[in-house]
């Protein structure tokens, strides 16, 4: 899979950079490192890799805001790199678009290990392309009142408008569509729609659900204080 992958990695720290793209590249992905936003969303223009790593702190366009202006234009998944673990800067990335988040410093391997994570979320094994999502439920039409799951096509429709999904939506939303009115944990969420097998920040779980509630409809996702989420039936 890496082999078929190209990386845009913005970065303004010179020795992170360097480092990270070696590692990156050792392990057979294509990079291409930026110092600056602006530069960096010129490259993703003319580029369109495959996965963007962002920071959140670099120059002339921030990371938020260079992960908005992606999302404006593509489904491509994006994971920001954050100093700080408790940062406000983790849900703003979130928030603006992001599918997932590494705090730095980050070991080389774990970094890789998120990455093919997040490209096998977006059906990028076996020579697919990233934001084609692989559909978790069973063919056919799904209702839910208003609301139309189109399981199949990858399509989502509100009183008969198309509603636009990133590919870690739809995969969230797949995954209380196929089991409307049950109780899904945060942690069951990340391990089917993040691939976490290990142990994850919920926060990611939180501003996606928030996100797709603001696309879906806000009484549509029903939080069960102390368990998790559900799809009202």
């Amino acid at each position: 899979m890496a082999d078929q992958t190209h990386v845009l990695f913005v970065e303004d720290d010179d020795v992170i950079r360097e480092a990270t793209q070696l590692a990156l590249e050792r392990d057979g992905f294509v990079v291409t490192a930026m110092p600056d936003g602006l530069s960096g969303l010129e490259a993703f223009r003319t580029d369109r890799p495959d996965i963007a790593l962002l920071d959140v702190m670099v120059p002339g366009l921030d990371g938020v805001s260079l992960c908005r202006r992606i999302r404006d234009e593509s489904t491509v998944p994006v994971i920001m790199l954050s100093a700080r673990a408790d940062s406000i800067d983790v849900v703003l990335g979130l928030e603006a678009g992001a599918d997932d988040y590494v705090t730095k410093p980050f070991d080389g391997a774990v970094l890789v290990a998120r990455i093919r994570a997040v490209l096998r979320r977006f059906g990028h094994a076996g020579g697919g392309r990233a934001g084609e999502p692989d559909s978790q439920a069973s063919g056919g039409m799904l209702a839910f009142g208003d609301l139309e799951v189109d399981t199949e096509g990858m399509e989502v429709r509100r009183a008969g408008q198309p509603v636009a999904l990133t590919p870690t939506e739809m995969r969230l939303l797949l995954e209380f569509s196929s089991a409307p009115g049950t109780v899904l944990s945060r942690d069951k969420l990340l391990e089917r729609v993040w691939d976490y097998g290990w142990g994850g920040d919920t926060r990611v779980v939180d501003v996606h659900v928030q996100r797709l509630r603001q696309k879906i409809g806000q009484d549509r996702i029903e939080t069960v204080r102390g368990f998790g989420y559900k799809l009202k039936a």
